[in-house]
């Protein structure tokens, strides 16, 4: 095995869903190993058993740090990185204050690269290694995101964001323009190395009717790509949509009258719904993203994980960049954590795991390329510190579990927890 690597260290991935299965999901190992080549895992177990299999491998040998998944984040706005932590807005007023005149200067194609990279490498140095991400209306912000990405071969998935209402002259498309242009990115990037397309309404108060109705047509066109939207974020907003379509249900069937419903589709934030809206988007199985430092940063409201995950939804975990306040899922699992606490159900450290890493990618529809220390799938994984403060590592130091050890990581973390993140095999050169 000439292009194989050994890596040594603490392992830590999941065999089924902890919500459901419980900490048992999880496998630990305090002497692990994972073998990988071509860019995949190729195996996974105890370190004496995976060296006297592979006697002659390069070993790399991280010692008593964590092996994990490459973090997921499920739902971010990349063209909002500028703006990320501004101060004292909710959710209209912080798009046309903050969001709206940043993704304006997106048309500048430079400017775009130039977030973009920035932004690709902001995720890396917090160890996360996919992101499925909202551009701006702008083609060129869309190429500029997918080269950013290819350059650093990361596995992403992102599209242009429609809008041709309430929003700006100059940040509007058309129902017509927003399904050529879709089209023809998608027919550009998708499949492309580990690129995914997204088709991407921002949400219903900025598309008309017709808009919706186009890219739902455009999604019946190519079911394989995915869909990303909002949904039921802030009360306002939802009353807001009630104003703008009288004749709707409920939210959920602004979208769903136009196509715009189905297993592919992801819904971020999903806060406030009605029990219609909970029951079809359960019976269709699409995916709800949690995003808890925005929820909390813009005053959203409270995620019902507890409730959600019971009933058998499909969630995955975000950061919602720039609405949310940090680029660290780190801090998504933390600000969950907290979000499960005020609403009397403290999540465990495995199913905040599960949520920044495999249950992302199944809520991707990516779980058999990404999201576990599992042979066969792509070799993105991160090497964690767990003492990577001294007030962290004095917490660790008590610990007599993985999970007492990881949870201090998980509240107090940062990118200096994060001490190497490997992509597709190949480790990622992170700033100093």
């Amino acid at each position: 095995m000439t292009n194989a690597t050994l890596h040594l260290g603490q392992t830590l991935r999941f065999e089924a869903n902890p919500f459901h299965a419980g900490v048992e999901a999880a496998q630990h190992e305090t002497q692990g190993a994972v073998l990988v080549e071509d860019g995949l895992f190729k195996a996974v177990g105890r370190a004496d058993d995976l060296r006297k299999a592979h006697p002659e491998t390069r070993l790399v040998d991280h010692g008593q740090h964590l092996l994990l998944p490459g973090f997921i984040d499920a739902h971010a706005h990349y063209a909002q990185t500028g703006i990320i932590a501004s101060w004292g807005k909710r959710l209209i007023d912080w798009l046309n204050s903050y969001t709206f005149p940043e993704e304006m200067r997106f048309g500048d194609r430079v400017y775009a690269d130039t977030i973009a990279g920035q932004y690709m490498d902001f995720l890396l140095a917090q160890g996360t290694t996919s992101v499925c991400t909202f551009c701006t209306i702008h083609p060129a912000s869309v190429d500029a995101l997918f080269n950013a990405a290819t350059a650093r071969n990361m596995r992403v998935f992102a599209g242009k964001t429609c809008m041709d209402r309430n929003a700006p002259d100059g940040l509007r498309d058309t129902a017509q323009s927003a399904y050529d242009d879709s089209r023809a990115l998608l027919q550009n990037w998708h499949g492309t190395g580990r690129n995914s397309y997204v088709i991407t309404p921002r949400f219903s108060p900025t598309s008309t009717p017709e808009q919706l109705e186009a890219l739902g047509a455009l999604w019946a066109e190519h079911p394989e790509c995915l869909m990303q939207t909002h949904l039921s974020e802030q009360l306002d907003e939802i009353d807001w949509v009630k104003s703008l379509f009288p004749q709707a249900r409920d939210y959920l069937d602004t979208y769903e009258q136009f196509g715009l419903l189905n297993e592919r589709g992801l819904y971020g934030h999903a806060i406030h719904l009605e029990e219609r809206e909970k029951s079809r988007l359960r019976e269709v199985n699409a995916s709800l993203i949690h995003c808890p430092t925005s929820n909390t940063f813009i005053g959203s409201g409270l995620f019902d994980m507890n409730g959600l995950t019971a009933d058998g939804h499909l969630v995955g975990l975000a950061t919602d960049t720039g609405g949310g306040s940090s680029f660290s899922m780190l801090r998504s699992m933390a600000a969950a954590y907290e979000i499960g606490q005020l609403k009397g159900r403290p999540l465990h450290p495995s199913e905040l795991l599960w949520l920044a890493t495999a249950g992302s990618a199944q809520a991707l529809h990516c779980g058999d390329q990404i999201g576990n220390l599992t042979p066969g799938l792509e070799a993105d994984f991160t090497v964690v510190d767990l003492a990577s403060t001294p007030a962290i590592a004095q917490r660790a130091d008590r610990a007599t579990t993985i999970w007492e050890a990881l949870f201090p990581t998980i509240m107090m973390g940062d990118d200096r927890a994060i001490r190497e993140t490997w992509v597709a095999g190949q480790k990622i050169a992170l700033p100093e």
